[in-house]
């Protein structure tokens, strides 16, 4: 599993690299990954606040595109020369280099040290002016030199020289033309003749109409006038590839400062690119620490801002005495956002992003941050939901560090609920034995009551609104959630006799009776001397209520509570059990053995140890020996 993409952070990535403008800040903000040192961290997030700190106050920073610089650096080192267009596109992010310098000199004001990156940016704008006045609208400008300009109007007056001649033969010839005007077509001057008269005009076919009834002919009386006009244009050309060939050597001669600035304004767009998700999100920096620490403050999903319900603020705290927390609550409760809230927050901190979270939080770095949440069901691998879990958490507990948080989401579901709250209990006993920080979802009991009683873990809940049956989304940490299954069935108007069935069969133990099961009426057996004469074999096989032998560990169904046996199965089936100091008899079918009495004690151990108190054994003892006036020994009996 992909413990990124798990937490969405190359999510928020995407939504930073949005935030950038060239290519290549783009691509650097995709791959970031997650400092593990404090000063790597607290130094790319000094990156982000200080950009912040500069936008709030100059707005936001000019940066070029620079989408095409990387080709013209590969022609100007195959000696190509540069077209109009290529060194439009130089100068343009020559203007935004001096228009980037300005803005970082006016904001060292701010006393940023990111302001000053802009000395380390050359000053260009001699060549930034050269080219300006070269070029025009993508076109080598008249004035670029003395002798274009000159060629230039040669080449306007010749023009002229030829309108003129040919419109005048076309006023003279006026019965040949389709129109009454000389036409221009593929750059040169024509009459417009029509197709029945094309033989009475001498010249040189230049172009025909759509319709093939007009012919444009350049007539042979302007030829002259028209050769020269070629070489004009020839001229032009040989001038402008003279310009365009001193342009292109005088940034060949400057490349090396262009790539030192190109440098500059891809490390600024990445950085201020950080600053632009910051606000966007209403983001702030938040105080790293090296204790290992959580303390969120009013945090929030970042990417739930822009749904219709506004997300409820998170407060979560972990570390220190606490390594770890069990939440609990209803489904759709919000235990999941919660984790996966905390895990992709680290991971955003640690990559020097601001998060959506009150400033006075704090946060420490971590090596890694595990996780296995959601359904993860791998249809390639023909794997089942919870063989994907487990493949999935394995691989976690082979890697995960004392420097490292785990989080896992509905720990040990998917499975037998018996077996997988062992599971579940395991996993936490491993994770203990790491000294990592973790946090982890569930649904049973027996892992909560494992929080209660574990040193360094504790319980938190998902509120629910019992009134208006709806998930509250806020986590309150030091309480254990409980099941509101029945309450949530009456407020939705299960009728009275079911419900108070249901609280008999969870709470009291009572027998319901098989499905398949059919009462038997007016059925006479009858029996035989024969039948009387062959007795039946005795089934020697202990019944399930004798199975059970004093000094078990047991657990008690439907609370899943964990106790001793003190007391074998009476005549109709209950079992002594003594579930945290009280004794009580509970019916052998809401019994399940945990762990034998021959596992857990010696054969000659003396069980009053476990169920008497000290006074008791004593007065027991001391009846052994002789009678003492005012000696009494206490038997509780089972309720």
């Amino acid at each position: 599993m992909n413990h990124f993409e798990t937490l969405e952070f190359y999510t928020i990535l995407s939504k930073l690299s949005d935030c950038a403008v060239s290519a290549v800040a783009k691509e650097r903000c995709l791959s970031i990954e997650p400092a593990t040192t404090i000063e790597e961290a607290t130094r790319l997030l000094s990156q982000t606040t200080e950009a912040r700190k500069i936008m709030e106050q100059a707005g936001s920073p000019p940066i070029a595109v620079m989408s095409d610089l990387e080709k013209i650096i590969t022609l100007l080192k195959a000696d190509a020369m540069l077209t109009p267009d290529n060194i439009g596109n130089v100068v343009q992010f020559l203007a935004s280099c001096t228009r980037l310098k300005s803005y970082l000199k006016r904001a060292e004001a701010t006393g940023a040290d990111i302001a000053f990156y802009g000395n380390s940016m050359i000053d260009l704008s001699d060549l930034e002016d050269e080219i300006n006045r070269c070029l025009h609208n993508g076109r080598i400008d008249d004035r670029a030199t003395s002798n274009l300009h000159d060629i230039r109007r040669g080449i306007e007056r010749k023009g002229e020289q030829i309108k003129t001649k040919i419109e005048a033969l076309v006023k003279t010839n006026r019965e040949y033309c389709a129109e009454g005007f000389a036409a221009k077509r593929n750059g040169r001057y024509t009459m417009p003749v029509l197709k029945k008269y094309k033989n009475k005009v001498s010249g040189t076919l230049v172009e025909m109409s759509n319709t093939g009834e007009t012919y444009y002919i350049e007539p042979s009386a302007v030829s002259k006038l028209q050769n020269e006009l070629d070489m004009l244009l020839i001229e032009e050309d040989n001038e402008v590839r003279t310009i365009l060939y001193t342009l292109t050597a005088m940034i060949d001669d400057n490349l090396t400062s262009i790539k030192i600035n190109m440098e500059a304004m891809e490390v600024l767009d990445f950085v201020f690119a950080k600053a632009k998700l910051s606000i966007s999100m209403k983001a702030t920096e938040i105080r790293l620490t090296e204790e290992r620490d959580i303390r969120l403050l009013s945090a929030k999903h970042p990417l739930l801002g822009q749904s219709s319900m506004p997300p409820v603020p998170l407060d979560f705290a972990l570390g220190n005495s606490t390594r770890g927390i069990v939440i609990t609550g209803p489904n759709t409760g919000g235990k999941t956002v919660a984790i996966k809230t905390v895990g992709l927050l680290s991971l955003m901190t640690q990559s020097g992003l601001h998060i959506p979270a009150d400033k006075s939080s704090s946060m420490c770095v971590f090596d890694n941050v595990w996780c296995d949440i959601g359904d993860g069901q791998s249809i390639s691998q023909n794997l089942s939901t919870f063989s994907s879990h487990m493949t999935n958490i394995i691989d976690v507990l082979g890697r995960v560090t004392p420097n490292s948080l785990v989080l896992f989401d509905e720990l040990g579901s998917g499975t037998d609920p018996a077996e997988g709250m062992g599971i579940a209990t395991a996993i936490l006993e491993e994770l203990l034995a790491s000294d990592c920080l973790f946090t982890v979802t569930t649904h049973y009991p027996e892992i909560k009551e494992f929080a209660t009683r574990t040193e360094g873990v504790i319980n938190a809940r998902m509120a629910f609104d019992r009134e208006s049956l709806m998930p509250l989304y806020k986590l309150e940490i030091g309480e254990a959630g409980e099941s509101c299954a029945l309450h949530i069935a009456q407020r939705l108007g299960m009728p009275e006799h079911l419900l108070e069935r249901a609280r008999k069969i969870t709470y009291s133990g009572i027998d319901t009776p098989s499905i398949s099961a059919k009462p038997i009426e007016n059925t006479i057996v009858t029996v035989t001397p024969l039948e009387l004469k062959a007795e039946p074999e005795k089934d020697t096989t202990p019944s399930r209520s004798q199975s059970f032998n004093i000094g078990d560990s047991v657990t008690v169904y439907p609370q899943k509570e964990i106790g001793i046996v003190y007391q074998r199965a009476n005549s109709v089936g209950e079992i002594g059990v003594q579930v945290k100091g009280k004794k009580k008899l509970v019916n052998h079918k809401r019994i399940k053995l945990k762990v034998a009495a021959s596992e857990l004690y010696p054969d000659d151990y003396d069980m009053s140890i476990v169920f008497d108190t000290v006074e008791n054994r004593k007065a027991s003892h001391l009846m052994g020996k002789r009678h003492v006036e005012g000696n009494t020994v206490i038997i509780k009996e089972g309720k």
